[in-house]
C-alpha cells in the first residue's frame, strides 16, 4: 500500500525537529596562507632580474634598452650591495661600462637606495622587443602596372594546379619589382 505524503505544514514540523550537518566551509584561498611567506622571501631576496626586466625601458631608457637586458641579480651573503649582470651586445659594452654609475643610480631608484652596487657587464645576444624595435624597415611595395600584371598572368596560365600558378605569380611580382627597383 502505498504512503501518502506529508503535508507542507508537516513536512515543516518535521524539519525543525531534525538536526542536519551545518554547511561545509570552502577551504581559504591559497593567496592568503602564501602572502606572508612570499613577503618573507621578497624581504630576503629582494626583487629578481625578471622584475627588472618587464620594466628596462622605462628605467634606463630607449636607447639603453635597446642594446642591454638584465640578466641575473646576484646577491652577496652579507649586506652589501647586489651585483647586476647585464647582457650586452657587443659593440655598446664600452658605452654601457662608460654610463655604468648612471645606471646603477636608475636601478636603485627602481629597486631601493643601495640595492645594487655593482654592475658586471657580459657581451651577448639581446633578446629583441618587438616593442622597441620600432617599425619594420621593410617598407610596403605598390602594386604593378596593368601591363606587366597581364603579362605575368599570361606567362603562367599554362599550369594546371591553382597553387602553383598563384605561387608563381607571387614570385614573378616580386622579382619584377625588384628589377624595377635596380633600374
Amino acid at each position: 500500500m502505498p504512503r501518502p505524503l506529508p503535508t507542507s505544514a508537516e513536512a515543516a514540523a518535521i524539519l525543525a525537529r531534525k538536526r542536519t550537518r551545518p554547511a561545509r566551509r570552502p577551504p581559504p584561498r591559497a593567496g592568503l596562507r602564501l602572502s606572508g611567506l612570499v613577503k618573507t622571501l621578497d624581504e630576503r631576496f629582494g626583487q629578481g632580474p625578471e622584475t627588472l626586466a618587464a620594466r628596462w625601458r622605462e628605467i634606463v631608457g630607449e636607447t639603453l634598452a635597446r642594446h642591454t637586458e638584465p640578466a641575473r641579480l646576484s646577491r652577496p651573503r652579507k649586506d652589501a650591495g647586489a651585483v647586476l649582470e647585464l647582457k650586452v651586445e657587443g659593440p655598446a659594452a664600452a658605452l654601457i661600462q662608460h654610463q655604468a654609475p648612471d645606471i646603477i643610480a636608475r636601478v636603485n631608484l627602481f629597486l631601493g637606495a643601495g640595492a645594487v652596487e655593482r654592475l658586471r657587464v657580459v657581451q651577448g645576444l639581446v633578446r629583441r622587443d618587438r616593442a622597441l624595435a620600432g617599425p619594420s624597415r621593410r617598407r610596403a611595395r605598390g602594386p604593378l602596372d596593368a601591363a606587366d600584371e597581364a603579362a605575368l598572368a599570361a606567362s603562367v596560365d599554362r599550369a594546371e594546379n591553382p597553387a602553383l600558378r598563384d605561387a608563381l605569380i607571387r614570385l614573378g611580382r616580386e622579382v619584377m619589382r625588384r628589377e624595377q627597383e635596380r633600374s
